[in-house]
């Protein structure tokens, strides 16, 4: 499809476009045997993540433009260009990714993937009694309820050296 493309930005002919197009269709088939090939079945993880990242993204590009518009307004009396004003808004998209991704992500992960948000919540406050506690026969019995929680194994054995 990249071929087809650079074909059709280099020789203006009609078929060249006809292969970009076929190649865009053949995308959800290439998808498809994506997910076939390699068992990428657990669908709620690839719907949440997808969801997350499109959020992230259409956010991003608001407060680009947003702070684009806002400092060269600001700036160009100064500057004179534009461009400090599109470094300045990049470099505030790149410092805002990571935290909105994880912000996002927690909130889609609560509504789209509520097993692996329960997991979380559930590792999470298990690491909070481990903290505090002190004998090994309550510690065991809340390992095994942690891991029957989250992992849902068919049976659970704990071996612990002395």
């Amino acid at each position: 499809m990249v071929a087809a493309v650079a074909i059709a930005l280099v020789v203006p002919w009609d078929s060249s476009w006809v292969l970009m197009f076929a190649g865009l269709g053949l995308l959800p088939l290439a998808t498809g045997v994506a997910i076939l090939r390699y068992r990428l079945y657990d669908l709620d993880r690839l719907v949440s993540r997808t969801i997350a990242y499109a959020t992230v993204t259409g956010i991003l590009l608001l407060a680009f433009g947003g702070a684009v518009l806002v400092l060269q307004t600001f700036l160009a009396p100064i500057t004179g260009k534009g461009s400090v004003a599109v470094a300045a808004s990049t470099l505030v998209v790149v410092a805002l990714f990571q935290p909105l991704r994880r912000k996002v992500q927690t909130r889609v992960d609560r509504r789209f993937n509520r097993a692996r948000y329960d997991a979380d919540q559930t590792v999470t406050a298990f690491a909070g009694r481990l903290r505090e506690e002190v004998d090994f026969d309550s510690l065991r019995g809340d390992i095994t309820t942690t891991v029957v929680r989250t992992v849902q194994p068919a049976s659970v054995s704990l071996w612990l050296r002395h």
